[in-house]
């Protein structure tokens, strides 16, 4: 189970580490404010030698770039920085050719490593280029949004995006640390810390019903950027996603529970073609309520379960409706088909036999995995979503 210490990279009660306690394969995870400018240190005492290349997003890089390569130079780790677009667009196979050329260009051997240094996008591509790199190199995760810091920077999960769905070419790859800064938060754009939340909610939708209702309570706060807030929304969110990661590496049966809502929002992206029209953590968060919609359409779970599932969502600044995705340049939101959405439902990568798997619930922090849906159900659920649209 994962351990929680103080670092010792400063007083205790500043920052926190969760440890992965994986055979072979262990890491922390360190969270709290100021260790970007700390990284050299936290590297050099866990990772001992070895030269790195920093890849991340044009976004980020404007902010913090600068800081990191200050920090990694201060030790005569750093070999070269790769920018990248920003965006989803931008796990796909072009820009994985570019990125893992950038690298050897850089001269990285066998016994250096990868700093990815961005959002989920760049830490799954740069993680994924770490993977194959010289067939595996070690690659450090300095998440800068919310979602990847309670979420896509922990685990080892990377990958790019296909026309075919989302995540679908990927390896299990697993980080030799993460640095969870919280103080790079705050030049988050307000859009993208509130679609990170969602991934927040979700672990208490999923395993922990008093954790949903803590974050009922102390939402505002944790997207104002309260520090106490964040941090316990942060460190909770890590611990539970340890925990199923350590229990379920490789996506076995457990950590399946951890796409609650991704079913459908995959699908919702893809739709979307990966565009602004729809955020990552979006379409989690409408996934998630027809998740517990359709687990009450199936009377598996309380009726208005999802209701208050889609309040608090709602009140948290997220889309909880098809009908909240707004139009596309050509078409509108009434574009989406029933049909359409179970056919790219069927490209996720749950699916066994020719059946979906979905992640429902019979209770807030009680959810499950089944196969025993029937299809009929879903479509009528999603035909009333999109009907709706036209009301």
């Amino acid at each position: 189970m994962p351990s929680i210490v103080y670092s010792n990279l400063a007083q205790a009660g500043a920052h926190r580490s969760v440890a992965i306690d994986l055979p072979g394969r262990e890491y922390e995870i360190l969270i709290g404010g100021g260790l970007l400018n700390e990284a050299g240190r936290a590297i050099a005492q866990r990772l001992g030698k070895g030269k790195c290349g920093v890849v991340t997003d044009e976004n980020v890089a404007g902010f913090h770039l600068e800081n990191l390569e200050a920090a990694l130079k201060a030790d005569g780790r750093h070999k070269g920085s790769i920018v990248l677009p920003a965006g989803e667009s931008t796990k796909c196979f072009a820009q994985l050719d570019r990125l893992s050329q950038g690298l050897l260009e850089m001269g990285l051997e066998r016994g250096d490593f990868v700093v990815a240094f961005g959002g989920g996008v760049i830490g799954d591509l740069a993680g994924f280029a770490a993977s194959i790199l010289r067939r595996g190199v070690r690659y450090v995760q300095i998440p800068t949004s919310l979602l990847a810091q309670v979420d896509s920077s922990v685990g080892g999960k990377t990958g790019i995006n296909t026309p075919q769905g989302k995540n679908l070419i990927g390896t299990f790859h697993q980080p030799n640390l993460v640095l969870a800064d919280i103080d790079l938060l705050k030049t988050l754009p307000e859009r993208e810390m509130r679609a990170g939340y969602a991934e927040v909610a979700k672990y208490g939708l999923l395993g922990d019903a008093d954790f949903f209702a803590w974050l009922e309570a102390n939402s505002a706060s944790v997207l104002a950027h309260d520090t106490a807030a964040l941090m316990k929304a942060v460190e909770t969110s890590v611990k539970a996603k340890a925990d199923v990661v350590i229990a379920d590496e490789r996506e076995a049966g457990v950590r399946g529970l951890l796409n609650l809502g991704h079913t459908f929002g995959h699908a919702l992206e893809a739709a979307t073609g990966y565009s602004q029209r729809l955020l990552h953590g979006e379409g989690v968060a409408i996934g998630m309520v027809l998740a517990f919609r359709l687990s009450e359409r199936l009377q598996l779970c309380p009726a208005g379960t999802a209701d208050r599932v889609a309040a608090h969502l709602k009140a948290a600044g997220l889309p909880t409706r098809i009908a909240d995705i707004p139009a596309g340049e050509g078409a509108g939101s009434s574009h989406f088909e029933p049909d359409e959405l179970i056919r790219l439902m069927g490209q996720d990568k749950k699916v066994k036999d020719g059946r979906m798997t979905f992640v429902l619930a019979r209770a807030i922090g009680e959810a499950f995995l089944t196969q025993d849906v029937d299809l009929a159900e879903v479509r009528g659920l999603l035909s009333e979503e999109c009907g709706a649209l036209a009301g």
